[in-house]
């Protein structure tokens, strides 16, 4: 079983190290993101991740900060507001990438558009370390 943090997720550093295998695991969440190929930003804390994604899958995921890396779009927040997004049921305040932007737990800025057309994917896969405190693969 995956190791848990005091919020009740798996810790930003599991959660984050083993992404990629959960998201490319995922057949269906490929599939909604066949058309998707560009680099994002995920702010977890102090810490940037720069995630590449093509053909919905994440193939390059490289800790930060790196200098003159661009991306399409990012998502910030606080390490400890995404542990409490990632438990399997979470708290209203931290069940939704929107419910926490709007009391201040994460913001997103930068080309909206990709984002916002894709959606279900991006929050698909925000979420995806959830499967890891539930199942407790990759442990």
């Amino acid at each position: 079983m995956a190791k848990l943090s005091t919020a009740g997720g798996p810790p930003a550093s599991h959660a984050i190290e083993h992404l990629a295998d959960v998201v490319n695991a995922d057949q269906a969440l490929v599939h909604r993101g066949r058309f998707i190929d560009l680099q994002w930003l995920w702010q977890i804390g102090d810490v940037p991740y720069f995630i590449g994604i093509q053909r919905g899958m994440i193939l390059e995921l490289v800790r930060g900060p790196v200098l003159m890396r661009s991306h399409e779009f990012a998502i910030r927040g606080a390490q400890e507001n995404w542990e409490r997004f990632w438990t399997p049921m979470p708290r209203p305040g931290f069940h939704d990438l929107f419910a926490m932007t709007k009391s201040g737990r994460a913001s997103i800025d930068g080309n909206l558009q990709p984002l916002m057309a894709n959606l279900r994917y991006f929050k698909e896969v925000l979420a995806a370390p959830r499967k890891l405190a539930e199942d407790g693969h990759h442990g």
